[in-house]
């Protein structure tokens, strides 16, 4: 059993990130769903991203982040979605973390304020190939810092166009085929 640290997207604590959190349950994993919103949930992007703006931005997300990470046990896993992959990378710059799992999100290194990926922290990034938010440049620059810092990375793609394609609460976005395929592989991953 693993400790999981599970960060949501900038839409808060939706369906997809419930989904997720069940899933790592039912694998044997203690997840700890980190909700740095409270509680609060948004529909549109535009309103996750003004909500984010509000409550300080990117500084505030990265101390809440690192103090919601605090009282757990080094080895832990964290797994992240959208801007909740930062956040799951994030910590892995910070301390010892066992497994990265990013979902729609993974961002280059200098945007997490550093240059160096521990290199023993193996990754598995997951994204669609039109992503509306993550264009196919910015992921391929996320994937070439890790690899120039030794990490162990597998990068894998999905055929889509929505962003939170996990999430069954979004139907304009969610692919149930690749969600079960995405989760088949993390769970193998995290094992």
């Amino acid at each position: 059993m693993t400790q999981i640290a599970l960060f949501h997207s900038v839409l808060g604590v939706r369906p997809g990130v419930l989904d997720a959190r069940d899933r790592l349950t039912a694998a044997g994993h203690n997840v700890t769903v980190i909700d740095h919103y409270d509680g609060r949930v948004f529909d549109t992007y535009d309103d996750g991203f003004a909500y984010l703006k509000e409550i300080g931005g990117p500084e505030v997300l990265t101390q809440r982040t690192l103090e919601a990470v605090a009282g757990l046990p080094d080895g832990l896993a964290t797994v992240g979605f959208s801007n909740g992959a930062a956040a799951a990378a994030l910590v892995a710059t910070q301390r010892s973390v066992s497994r990265v799992v990013l979902i729609s999100g993974p961002i280059p290194m200098e945007m997490l304020g550093t240059h160096v990926w521990p290199a023993t922290t193996p990754i598995q990034a997951h994204a669609v190939d039109e992503d509306p938010f993550d264009d196919r440049e910015t992921l391929e620059s996320f994937a070439a810092d890790l690899r120039s810092a030794g990490a162990q990375l597998e990068m894998l793609w999905y055929h889509g166009k929505g962003h939170l394609f996990t999430d069954p609460s979004l139907p304009a976005e969610y692919d149930a085929e690749a969600t079960e395929l995405l989760w088949e592989r993390a769970l193998r991953f995290l094992r």
